[in-house]
């Protein structure tokens, strides 16, 4: 037998009392009995089935595991491709410190928390350029996510389009990419100067790609810094980028996959996750294992016959 977990202070604590507060009460009952001229045995059984149903409870607690099951267990990986954009809109500060900073850090959480998986790394800007490609080197990843900079693209643009045209190039020219479950995560504020069809997009479903697009920014929006001064327009006036959440959701209605919205706090990271876990991954490897159950219950009903009985049987303490 196997224990879920350890006997700590609690519960020694607990045990301790109940002998304590028992012990007391034989002394106060014994003493009454002897000044009563009687004798007060008939608390001893009473004591035997309290403690049963007490050290009961405290085996079902511990979480007692027994017999053994087989059980098969499959690693499943899946391939990644993460598209940052990187235009000048992206350094915007509406999501703490700015936009891009914010997802070169969630991006190294992601890689974290799908350890099994390949990702891929694509900076967005005019044109895409391919950082990393597809690896289950996650450490290498995150270095390559340290060079995504706005100063890629010197005039500052977006065409996403493009990018998720490549991404799809990169999946269908990869020979080990043909067996396994494909899905593009395009970071973005949702500014697009490029041209864009559903047809294109409608090709990731027809090969499997499931598309996930994070929006980044805000719909109030921010200013953009450049210098000691703020990007301006062709008229001198200070530019305002906001988030195009209603392109970035556009995007995913011809396929399986599902437009989600960063924060400043990162909590919309567990939800992505859960999405890309939902992708079904290739099994890569298969095994059967054996497997003991937590058998809690039996001990826990044995207690609770124990109170019942406890609580229907009655023996007169005294005997005057």
């Amino acid at each position: 037998m196997t224990w879920l977990y350890s006997l700590t202070f609690l519960e020694i604590f607990f045990v301790g009392l109940f002998l304590v507060l028992y012990t007391g009460f034989f002394f106060r009952t014994f003493y009454l009995a002897r000044q009563l001229q009687t004798t007060a045995w008939a608390v001893i059984p009473k004591f035997f089935i309290r403690s049963g149903y007490f050290i009961l409870l405290l085996i079902a607690l511990l979480g007692p595991s027994f017999g053994e099951a087989d059980q098969s267990v499959n690693s499943r990986i899946r391939d990644i491709f993460l598209l940052v954009d990187v235009s000048k809109s992206m350094d915007a500060s509406d999501i703490a410190p700015t936009r891009l900073e914010r997802i070169k850090y969630d991006i190294r959480q992601l890689t974290d928390s799908l350890a099994a998986d390949r990702f891929g790394l694509m900076a967005v800007a005019d044109e895409a350029i391919v950082l990393s490609p597809l690896t289950a080197d996650h450490d290498a990843v995150k270095r390559f996510t340290l060079d995504l900079q706005t100063t890629i693209s010197p005039s500052g643009g977006t065409n996403l389009c493009s990018a998720l045209e490549g991404a799809l190039q990169k999946f269908t020219g990869d020979s080990s990419t043909r067996q396994s479950s494909k899905a593009i995560v395009l970071f973005s504020d949702g500014e697009n100067f490029g041209p864009c069809s559903q047809v294109m997009v409608r090709r990731l479903k027809a090969y499997g790609v499931s598309l996930f697009t994070v929006g980044v920014g805000t719909e109030g929006g921010s200013t953009i810094r450049n210098g000691s001064d703020f990007v301006r327009d062709d008229r001198r006036q200070i530019v305002r980028t906001r988030l195009n959440r209603s392109f970035l959701q556009q995007l995913v209605t011809a396929t399986d996959g599902k437009y989600i919205e960063a924060d400043a706090n990162a909590t919309y990271l567990t939800e992505l996750v859960s999405q890309l876990r939902a992708v079904r991954g290739q099994v890569v490897d298969q095994q059967r294992v054996a497997v003991s159950t937590n058998k809690y219950y039996y001990f826990l009903a044995a207690a609770l016959a124990l109170i019942i009985f406890d609580l229907i049987f009655t023996l007169r303490t005294f005997r005057l």
